[in-house]
């Protein structure tokens, strides 16, 4: 079964280690003093070395190491995904760049330009992750009051759109949410690769517009039997509606030659344990936040508490930013771990570490290679053939 590994690139700057959480040395998410090397103070000022080229460095490591792209999440502290992928493409001929947006910020005639043209630029290697929002501060942050349910009705509307501008001919639209009058794309764009479509979303609302749209249902790391009920749910809609998904994961990963050095690495992090972490994550209407929130213990004695089984641990959200949930053991521990969901049905991965640069090449040198039937090593071969 081929499946496609991608790396995550920090957006917002990137941390020393998952030893020091806390501490952003790569970006300027907490400034620049001194440590800082992306950029550095050289001489009292800032070199020339910016972010955007850490970003570079890293979109290069991880196609070297096996990836076939990159996530660009999108937060309010992060730069926009849509510019730094067109900065970031140059960098590669055959690197993809999923970008992560809210569909309720763009209008969907303005989103289908902008892809295609992309997409045109590119070669046909944008990829989208539609994210509908978690509700709460964040949510609020982009001005966003729209309810639940009605921002996953809007962002299905907006594909609906998106899709019938991109077809070429004039397309008309009167719905709850977006008007069109004989709104197309140029033939020059209307011609290019429309971009799969990765889609996130845990709730009842989420998984009807996943079953209409996704071509993956993306979900983050959870205990895998709750994740084979979430992906029968998302099955089962699907074929009522005639079609197929596939499954991706978005993961964190800490590998290491030994289980025991593994750990070490979180043992090391708990010491900066941010124990409302947790709860300030699940203050929005998030399905899948409050689902993670459900599975982290209210007494905790020490990080091992947080393994719900065998080399899953749903404690990086305490230590820094991002999902709870990820796999921490050795190498061979983690390829097992990522064989037995490739066997729950899951044709794609998103994958980080922290940094994410020297964690790229150890996770695709040393665990992706162990995978059953792997095919990043020949991804590997072209990647440093285009290299």
């Amino acid at each position: 079964m081929s499946v496609d590994f991608y790396w995550r690139i920090g957006m917002e700057g990137d941390h020393a280690s998952l030893r020091e959480p806390r501490r952003y040395n790569r970006g300027e998410a907490q400034g620049i003093g001194p440590g800082n090397i992306a950029p550095a103070i050289r001489g009292g000022e800032p070199d020339d070395y910016a972010y955007i080229d850490h970003a570079a460095a890293v979109v290069r490591a991880s196609e070297r190491a096996g990836f076939v792209g990159g996530l660009l999440p999108s937060f309010p502290v992060t730069e926009d995904p849509w510019a730094f992928a067109s900065a970031l493409a140059p960098e590669s001929d055959t690197y993809r760049f999923m970008v992560a947006f809210q569909p309720g910020f763009l209008h969907p005639v303005q989103a289908a330009r902008m892809s295609a043209t992309l997409q045109r630029a590119t070669g046909g290697r944008l990829v989208y992750n539609i994210i509908s929002g978690g509700g709460g501060r964040p949510q609020l942050w982009w001005g966003d009051k729209v309810d639940h349910d009605d921002r996953y009705a809007r962002t299905s509307e907006f594909l609906d759109v998106l899709r019938g501008v991109w077809r070429g001919e004039p397309f008309h639209h009167d719905g709850r949410f977006y008007r069109t009058d004989g709104a197309t794309l140029p033939s020059l764009l209307a011609d290019q690769p429309f971009p799969e479509v990765y889609f996130s979303g845990s709730s009842g609302a989420a998984v009807a517009a996943a079953g209409r749209h996704a071509d993956y249902y993306l979900s983050w790391l959870e205990p895998f039997a709750d994740l084979r009920a979430k992906f029968d749910g998302v099955r089962a809609h699907s074929e009522k509606l005639g079609r197929t998904p596939k499954f991706a994961v978005r993961i964190d990963v800490v590998a290491r030659h030994t289980e025991e050095a593994a750990w070490a690495e979180i043992e090391k992090g708990w010491a900066f344990v941010d124990r409302g972490a947790a709860d300030r994550a699940a203050q929005g209407d998030s399905v899948g936040a409050a689902r993670i929130a459900g599975w982290v213990p209210t007494t905790i004695t020490g990080y091992r508490d947080l393994e719900v089984q065998p080399n899953v641990w749903c404690g990086f959200s305490l230590i820094r930013g991002g999902p709870a949930f990820g796999l921490v053991g050795s190498y061979e521990q983690v390829a097992e771990r990522l064989d037995e969901l490739r066997a729950l049905g899951v044709d794609a991965f998103i994958l980080a570490g922290n940094p994410h640069l020297e964690e790229a090449y150890r996770v695709g040198e040393e665990v992706l290679p162990l995978l059953r039937n792997s095919v990043p090593t020949d991804l590997r071969a072209t990647a440093l053939r285009a290299g």
